[in-house]
């Protein structure tokens, strides 16, 4: 079956079952819920109010709840982990890979993930306090310790028994890893070599040695930047010694380039990247109402400088009626440099040794398409209101403000990043805050000189 049909037949499954939820067939819903894919009812259950959720997690049969629990967004986890106890939560968990594992007990309080790993085994609980152990944005937060190793001396042909002895290999499997005694990384053993090479040759001489191993401590957004890079399905993850810790498969860095998409673009709005859709009105509120009294500040800034020019206003009242145009057009202008700059930081290509040249550039286009829009305002600011002198102060303040934009987009981020601050988060706020206190200083400063 295509991409595409198999596309149409989860969305009309999905449609069938809404409707027989809707209609209150309890035990329909139930087997078509049960029998559809796992990523389909994590993509149902997120894309439902919350008591309708909890109806749906009651009708999945628990020896599927471990395998749809990785599918949903950390809030809605964490929704669903409340209302489960200790022993739930054990048997729904039970056969995850270790950094899926992670990632749920992450969501626990202290208490319930301590009872999850003592019901483990011993080799187990080591591999998820191992995980644990890093923060979850780094690449030893991602990893998965489940991984095959082998010696360099060995033959391919006890290689391929040692494989075969395994009832099944580890999901996203492309390589088998090649450590030393001391476990220390050494290279990779791709599985298309294994399959197609003498088999009384030893790993040593079919082994790929130029591979260059994540450090546990790398960014999550590095980790996803090498993957791009170098078109990677898997890569090793060691510690500070080079031994090896685990791997980090394509999946897992697929999350994470969603991740940071969806950070970037809810930042803008100040909001978390795991903002839920159908979150609670208790919820919601609360956080966009911070947001909403930090850009009021704001706010109060831009208009305490109007305030500056009230006696001005009150006798040119042109000055009321384009005072937005260059305000509007300063925010745009810069918001247009923050987004370029923000991504290029994002994706590793603005450093120390470039970014003066990207001031320098930025400051140029500003100054062109200042002197551009301002030369239209004026002919249109001085045709309408048939005065020379308010076209002149218009279009100066233009060029003023777009100038300014271009280099504060540029710097800001900058700036932000030295401090610790998240630039997608704070790069907006302070960018209008600039683009309009700078905009009407210029426009009604100008304005005052002229028609003092």
């Amino acid at each position: 079956m295509s991409q595409n049909a198999e596309h149409k037949s989860a969305n009309y499954n999905l449609d069938e079952l809404t409707q027989a939820l809707n209609s209150g067939t309890f035990i329909q819903t139930r087997r078509m819920l049960n029998s559809l894919p796992r990523t389909e009812v994590a993509h149902m259950i997120e894309s439902s109010p919350p008591k309708t959720r909890a109806v749906l997690w009651q009708l999945i049969n628990s020896d599927i709840e471990g395998e749809i629990l990785p599918h949903l967004s950390d809030e809605v986890q964490s929704q669903i982990l409340s209302q489960m106890d200790t022993n739930e939560v054990v048997a729904a968990i039970e056969g995850l890979e270790p950094d899926d594992l992670a990632d749920i007990l992450q969501q626990l309080p202290n208490q319930v993930i301590r009872e999850v790993l003592d019901s483990m085994d011993h080799q187990d609980r080591q591999r998820i306090e191992q995980v644990m152990s890093y923060p979850e944005d780094t690449a030893g937060g991602l990893m998965n310790t489940d991984v095959i190793t082998v010696r360099p001396t060995i033959t391919l042909d006890v290689v391929a028994r040692y494989l075969r002895r395994h009832d099944e290999l580890p999901e996203m499997t492309d390589n088998l890893y090649v450590v030393s005694r001391r476990d220390e990384f050494i290279g990779l053993l791709p599985l298309r070599k294994l399959l197609v090479s003498d088999p009384s040759i030893t790993v040593r001489e079919v082994m790929n040695t130029d591979v260059t191993p994540i450090h546990a401590d790398v960014d999550d957004s590095e980790v996803a930047q090498l993957f791009e890079r170098h078109d990677l399905i898997s890569a090793p993850v060691v510690n500070t010694e080079g031994q090896l810790l685990g791997r980090i498969t394509i999946d897992d860095v697929l999350d994470v380039i969603r991740e940071d998409a969806d950070h970037s673009l809810m930042s803008m709005a100040g909001l978390g990247e795991d903002e839920d859709t159908f979150s609670p009105f208790s919820k919601a509120a609360p956080r966009r109402a911070i947001w909403l009294g930090i850009n009021l500040l704001t706010a109060f800034a831009a208009s305490a400088v109007i305030n500056l020019f009230q006696g001005t206003i009150d006798k040119v009242v042109a000055l009321a009626v384009l005072m937005p145009i260059v305000a509007s057009m300063g925010g745009v202008a810069g918001t247009q440099t923050l987004t370029v700059v923000i991504r290029g930081m994002a994706m590793g290509h603005i450093g120390s040794n470039n970014s003066g040249w990207l001031i320098n550039r930025e400051l140029l286009v500003g100054f062109a398409n200042g002197l551009c829009w301002a030369l239209v305002v004026a002919v249109v600011a001085m045709l309408w209101f048939n005065d020379t002198t308010i076209g002149a102060i218009i279009a100066a303040a233009m060029l003023i403000n777009l100038v300014t934009a271009a280099l504060a987009g540029a710097v800001l981020p900058l700036l932000l990043k030295k401090m610790n601050i998240d630039p997608a988060l704070a790069g907006s706020v302070a960018l209008t805050t600039v683009t309009d206190v700078v905009g009407f200083l210029s426009f009604l400063g100008l304005a005052t000189l002229a028609y003092a």
